[in-house]
C-alpha cells in the first residue's frame, strides 16, 4: 500500500506555483473590492516598540507551536526519530497542509514522510490517526470551556447579523460532524484495527493492484500491531501527549491575539472573543476546497474580526501580515527542504 506517486504530485514544484498564484489573485480580490469601499488610514498601523513586541511573540508563538508538534512526534515514534529527522517531518507536514486544501490535509503525505524516515506504513498510519484525534479533542473540549466565559453568540460580530443567523447553525452542524468523526477515528484505532487491514486487503484484490497484495497484508500487520502498542501505553505517555497538543494549538491560536494588539487595543474578555471566533475559522478553513485555506482565511479574518478592526482594508491588511507568519513560510521552508530531503531519504532506503 503505498501513496508514492500521489505524494509526487501534492509535493511538485508545479503546484507550489499554482497554490501561490491562488494566494496572490484571491488576496488581491479581495483587497480590490474592500478598497473599492474604504480607504485605509495608514496612520493606524505604526511599527512602534510595543507593536514590534507582539509581533515578535506572535512568530515565537509559531515556533512554539512547531516544537510542540516535534515534541508530539517523538513521544509517539518512542524517541525513533532524532531532531533533525522530527523537523523535516514537522515541516514537510505542514507544507503539505499549505499546499493542500483543509479537507484533504497533509496526511497522506505525513504517513509517505514517516515511512520514509524508517516507521512501518501501518503504524504510520495510526500515528496519524492519533493526531488527528487528539488535535479534535482539544477543539472538542475547548469550546465548551470557552462558554464559560463568553456566550455563543459572541462568535459572530453584531454587525453580521445575516452571517450570524445561519452561522450558528452551520457551526453547531459541523462541531457535530467533528465530534463524530472523532468517536470514529478513536474505534477505529482502539476498537477495530482490522477494519483498516481488511479494506486495504479488499483494494488490493482488484486485478491492476493484485500483485501488491503482500503489502496489504503487511499494512494489515503493521496497524493491529500499533493499535496493541498504543493501548499498552500508560496514562502518562496520553497526558504528555495531551499537554503537547494544548501547548500547539494555544500557541496557534495565539498568534492572531498577538498580530491584533500590535495594532488594536484589545482587553483581556476581547481576547477570549477574538480565541472563540478562531474556532470558527478553523472549522470554516476546514472544509475550504482552496490550498491551506487561501482567500477563506483572510476574507474569516476581517469579516469576524470586524467589530474590534474598524477599517475593512486595515483587517485585510493584518490578516495579510498574520499569513505571512503563519502561513508563507511553511511554503519557502518547504520548498527548500522538499528536495533535499527526497533525495537524502530515497538513497537512505536503497541502501536498506
Amino acid at each position: 500500500m503505498s501513496a508514492k506517486p500521489e505524494v509526487s504530485g501534492l509535493l511538485s514544484y508545479r503546484r507550489i506555483v499554482v497554490v501561490l498564484l491562488i494566494c496572490v489573485g484571491l488576496s488581491a480580490v479581495l483587497f480590490y473590492n474592500e478598497y473599492s469601499h474604504s480607504e485605509i488610514n495608514w496612520s493606524l498601523i505604526s511599527f512602534t516598540p510595543l507593536s514590534i513586541l507582539f509581533l515578535l511573540l506572535a512568530i515565537l508563538m509559531m515556533v512554539f507551536r512547531d516544537l510542540a508538534y516535534m515534541f508530539r512526534i517523538g513521544i509517539l515514534t518512542d524517541n525513533l526519530l532524532n531532531w533533525k529527522q522530527r523537523f523535516n517531518v514537522i515541516m514537510l507536514w505542514e507544507f503539505a497542509s499549505a499546499v493542500t486544501p483543509g479537507v484533504v490535509g497533509g496526511a497522506a503525505v505525513a504517513m509517505f514522510i514517516l515511512e520514509r524516515e524508517k516507521i512501518p506504513l501501518g503504524k504510520s498510519t495510526a500515528l496519524v490517526i492519533i493526531t488527528a484525534i487528539l488535535d479534535n479533542f482539544f477543539y472538542i473540549l475547548l469550546l465548551p470551556v470557552l462558554f464559560l466565559f463568553i456566550s455563543a453568540e459572541t462568535l459572530f460580530p453584531a454587525g453580521l447579523e445575516s452571517m450570524r443567523a445561519g452561522g450558528m447553525t452551520i457551526f453547531w452542524i459541523g462541531y457535530s460532524i467533528l465530534t463524530a468523526i472523532n468517536l470514529l477515528l478513536l474505534s477505529s484505532i482502539f476498537v477495530y484495527p482490522r477494519l483498516f487491514g481488511n479494506l486495504a486487503k479488499f483494494i488490493y484484490r482488484l486485478p491492476i493492484l493484485k500483485r501488491r497484495t503482500h503489502k496489504a497484508e503487511k499494512f494489515a500487520l503493521d496497524i493491529e500491531t500499533a493499535s496493541r502498542e498504543l493501548k499498552g501505553k500508560p496514562l502518562f505517555f496520553w497526558f504528555k501527549l495531551m499537554a503537547v497538543t494544548i501547548w500547539s494549538w494555544t500557541s496557534r491560536y495565539l498568534v492572531i491575539n498577538f498580530v491584533l494588539l500590535a495594532f488594536i487595543q484589545t482587553g483581556l474578555f476581547d481576547n477570549a472573543i477574538i480565541l472563540g471566533r478562531q474556532l470558527v475559522m478553523w472549522l470554516v478553513m476546514l472544509v475550504t476546497p482552496t490550498p491551506g485555506g487561501s482567500g477563506m482565511a483572510e476574507y474569516l479574518f476581517s469579516e469576524l474580526l470586524s467589530d474590534f478592526i474598524k477599517n475593512g482594508t486595515l483587517a485585510l491588511s493584518l490578516a495579510f501580515l498574520w499569513r505571512l507568519i503563519s502561513y508563507y513560510p511553511y511554503l519557502l521552508i518547504g520548498s527548500i527542504l522538499l528536495p533535499r530531503w527526497l533525495q537524502k531519504s530515497k538513497e537512505a532506503n536503497q541502501h536498506d
